[in-house]
């Protein structure tokens, strides 16, 4: 499991495209950027390392590479990576847990979240005492949803400590618990 605790300046709220207003990419009046520059052939390095440097400048670089991930693009230079270098992300964006992510949503934040982040939420909300109604605002799901979630938590947490218990309790009736190397109790 991939995990980050590298804060980006924002996470990107579900829907939210406000952050491109920022980009460095941007095409204005008195910032004339070429888009070609962003989507070269893999031998023109001049427009890759170009490309780069702008990205280098970018106050939403991070929250780029988020949204070429979690959408899927593979196309042109995002958050100051090529599609080459953004490939093996893409394979890991799925294990991603980042918890500036879970926070934020715990916080009431409506982040793209990866499926282990979801996991983590569910996690911290239980530990924090919010309500399945919260929780299912949160994940955007429902109440039924959420209890189901909560209700899947606290049997995994029930069987983890039997299954040590088990454990505990067979390698007594074997006799391999407190002995060293010489049979005598330790």
């Amino acid at each position: 499991m991939t995990t980050t605790t590298i804060t980006p300046a924002r996470h990107r709220q579900l829907g939210d495209h406000t952050w491109q207003d920022d980009a460095v990419c941007q095409r204005t009046e008195y910032n004339p950027v070429d888009p070609d520059l962003f989507f070269p052939e893999p031998d023109e390095t001049d427009k890759i390392a170009a490309a780069k440097v702008l990205c280098g400048q970018c106050p939403v670089r991070r929250t780029c590479l988020d949204a070429a991930l979690e959408g899927g693009d593979t196309h042109g230079i995002r958050g100051g990576m090529t599609e080459e270098e953004r490939e093996p992300l893409h394979e890991k964006l799925a294990h991603r847990l980042d918890y500036s992510r879970v926070n934020d949503t715990i916080a009431g934040r409506d982040i793209h979240l990866t499926q282990a982040e979801r996991r983590a939420v569910i996690y911290a909300a239980f530990r924090h005492g919010v309500t399945e109604q919260r929780l299912a605002w949160l994940l955007k799901v429902t109440e039924e949803h959420a209890q189901k979630k909560y209700r899947e938590l606290r049997r995994a947490q029930r069987n983890r400590g039997l299954e040590q218990n088990t454990e505990t309790s067979s390698l007594m009736a074997n006799g391999d618990l407190g002995r060293d190397d010489f049979g005598t109790a330790a």
